[in-house]
């Protein structure tokens, strides 16, 4: 059997693939077990509830007040002139209140209620970075366990074809036909694939811990790339027209938009406070005392309904000086708001290169990758009739084994890169993921 079809059967012969986990199913089992997104779920529930809070600030506020009381007290007229005589007077007397206030004209009440909506906006959006990065998370660690099983059976492959070589130089050192270096050479480096063997296996079970973080148990057999994987450049093939998607759909941008907003807002509101306010209030009050100070108890309600003003005249200077801090935030908001779409601009001009480029290099390596196999078969049979020796052949199976693993990684990390085109331009989705799941089996 030729080495290279050794290998082939070496890296496809694994039973039970027809029940092994795809991406996508890695993926919503992440959904349902990642305790990082679990936190961003909370948090952007948590940030729903800004509305409603900001809301009741316009709503009306009515409260109950009632009260209790038992009453000793002693009296004694100095001058009696027509008064009931003095003495000792215990009674108990008890009430209630409702009083009910409905604001009419509070401006900061308002603007803060605006700045709740962009608050929900912004939780919104980091709950979809979140979604995006959960993605990116799971096919990166996807991809790394998939590199490193692929590592450890080209080690046991390389080790395999080691073996074979090294057997060989042993019989022609034994018959006389090649020198005790041979067999040195072989074994040196048998010695040093047994290592790296050791080295890929201890990378593989971290890479599968890595992944059980994130889905919660150890993950069995995983879907592989297939033998052909198609390469398709980024659609729009314009690196610019990626650049302005982003700038209108990247969730980051948003939640630095809305954190601008935010901050203009709050200039507003924090000079407002010398506005005045104007409340409609209402009360309804009934009280009881079986006593009182002249021996006899009483009942009373009362009624009243109006509006209420309050104008601020001086606080010492508070009000100016949040209105300057509210200013300078502002300013620090908008500049962040820049820092942001520059910083998503060049982000997606990365992304858009990194796919390229991996193409580029994926059919670099598939050429190299022939090539290697060609070199391996050539320098066998000039070993056979004596024009290449023993590390001649040594180095063309290492050379062919490092070019396979690395085109394992190019192939992978384009279809990583694929994601993180999507994520920059903020459209990425599950469907993006069932795309790059249909390149497994």
């Amino acid at each position: 059997m030729k080495l290279t079809s050794f290998i082939l059967t070496a890296l496809c012969g694994m039973s039970g693939w027809a029940q092994a986990a795809d991406l996508l199913e890695t993926f919503r089992a992440a959904q349902a077990n990642d305790p990082v997104f679990a936190a961003a779920r909370a948090t952007q529930q948590a940030g729903l509830e800004k509305l409603p809070q900001g809301r009741s600030l316009l709503m009306p506020s009515i409260s109950l007040n009632a009260n209790s009381t038992f009453n000793d007290s002693t009296i004694q007229y100095r001058q009696p002139i027509g008064l009931p005589g003095g003495g000792n007077q215990r009674y108990n007397s008890h009430g209630y209140s409702v009083n009910l206030t409905q604001p009419l004209f509070r401006q900061q009440n308002w603007l803060a209620y605006t700045e709740s909506e962009l608050q929900v906006v912004q939780a919104e959006a980091q709950f979809k970075i979140a979604e995006q990065d959960l993605i990116l998370r799971v096919a990166e660690a996807y991809f790394d366990v998939l590199i490193a099983q692929d590592s450890v059976r080209l080690a046991e492959a390389q080790k395999t074809a080691i073996t074979e070589q090294l057997e060989h130089a042993k019989r022609n050192f034994e018959v006389g036909s090649a020198t005790i270096t041979d067999t040195h050479e072989a074994q040196a480096r048998y010695d040093l694939t047994n290592a790296q063997e050791i080295a890929a296996q201890n990378a593989l079970e971290i890479k599968r811990r890595a992944l059980q973080q994130l889905i919660n148990a150890i993950p069995q057999d995983l879907r592989r790339l297939g033998k052909e994987l198609k390469l398709e450049n980024p659609q729009p093939a314009d690196m610019e027209k990626w650049v302005d998607d982003a700038q209108l759909s990247s969730p980051q941008l948003t939640i630095a938009q809305a954190g601008a907003e935010i901050a203009e807002k709050e200039v507003a509101r924090n000079r407002g406070g010398h506005y005045p306010t104007i409340d409609l209030v209402a009360s309804y009050a009934d009280n009881s005392a079986s006593g009182g100070g002249f021996g006899v108890g009483s009942d009373s309600t009362n009624k009243s309904v109006g509006v209420q003003l309050n104008l601020p005249l001086f606080q010492g200077g508070a009000v100016n000086s949040r209105a300057r801090e509210a200013q300078a935030n502002h300013e620090r908001a908008r500049q962040e708001l820049e820092n942001a779409r520059r910083t998503i601009a060049t982000q997606t001009r990365q992304a858009y290169l990194g796919v390229v480029s991996g193409i580029a290099q994926v059919k670099a390596l598939r050429q190299a990758l022939t090539s290697s196999e060609s070199v391996l078969e050539a320098s066998k049979l000039g070993q056979e009739v004596g024009v290449r020796t023993n590390l001649d052949v040594l180095n063309a199976q290492q050379q062919l084994f490092s070019t396979r693993r690395d085109l394992y990684q190019a192939e992978y990390n384009y279809l990583v890169s694929q994601l993180r085109l999507k994520a920059a331009a903020g459209s990425l989705g599950e469907e993006d993921l069932a795309r790059v799941n249909q390149a497994l089996y």
